[in-house]
C-alpha cells in the first residue's frame, strides 16, 4: 500500500488543508501508517495531478494563502476499490527498539531500562491522546450507541486498534522492566 490511500481515507472526513491533514495523521493514522509533513505534501501534489483530489486556494489576509483538498469522484472510486481488496501482505512490525532489546545481553542494563522506560512514556502519551479523541468522538454517548448511530465508524474502529496497540505496548514495557529488575536489580 502507498501513502496515497491513507491520504484519500483521511479526506473522507471532508475538505482539509495540508496542515489539517498532518494533524489527522498525527492523531489517528500515525500509529499504523506514519508520514512526515513533507511526504504528505508531496503525495497531495501527486493525487491532485492524478485527478484523485482537487485543491482550491483560500486567500487569507494576515497569513499565507492555503490550499484546501477534497476527494474527487475518481478518488472516491479508487478508495472504494482499495477498501474491499485483500491486503497484499500481512502486518509486519519494524521496531528499532526490539532490535536493540534482541542485542541487549552484555550491554549496560541501565541503558536498556532507559530505552524501555522511554517507550513506556511514549505509549502512555499516545494512549492519553487516543483516549481524548475517543471521548471527543463519543461526545457523551456510550460506545454501542456511537457505533449504531455514527455516520462513519471506520475512524473509531482504527482508533480502537491504536488504543489496543498502546495498551499492549504498556503491558510489554512493564513486563520487560520487571524481568530486567529480577535479573539485574537497580542498585
Amino acid at each position: 500500500m502507498s501513502l496515497k490511500f491513507a491520504v484519500l481515507a483521511a479526506l473522507l472526513e471532508g475538505e482539509a488543508s495540508g496542515y489539517e491533514l498532518s494533524k489527522v495523521f498525527d492523531v489517528s493514522l500515525a500509529n499504523f501508517w506514519p508520514a512526515t509533513p513533507q511526504q504528505l505534501y508531496r503525495e497531495l501534489d501527486r493525487l491532485a495531478a492524478d485527478g484523485l483530489i482537487e485543491a482550491r486556494l483560500v486567500q487569507q489576509e494576515r497569513r499565507p494563502n492555503k490550499r484546501m483538498f477534497s476527494l474527487t469522484d475518481q478518488g472516491r472510486a479508487q478508495l472504494r476499490a482499495f477498501a474491499v481488496a485483500p491486503p497484499r501482505r500481512p502486518t509486519a512490525i519494524r521496531d528499532e527498539l526490539l532490535i536493540k532489546i534482541q542485542a541487549m545481553d552484555g550491554t549496560d542494563p541501565a541503558a536498556t531500562r532507559a530505552l524501555i522506560e522511554e517507550r513506556r512514556s511514549w505509549a502512555r502519551g499516545k494512549l492519553d491522546r487516543y483516549r481524548r479523541v475517543r471521548e471527543r468522538l463519543l461526545d457523551g454517548r456510550d460506545e454501542e450507541e456511537y457505533l449504531r448511530e455514527a455516520d462513519r465508524v471506520g475512524p473509531y474502529l482504527t482508533l480502537m486498534a491504536g488504543i489496543s496497540f498502546e495498551e499492549e505496548n504498556l503491558r510489554w514495557c512493564d513486563r520487560a522492566l520487571a524481568v530486567l529488575e529480577r535479573r539485574v536489580p537497580l542498585g
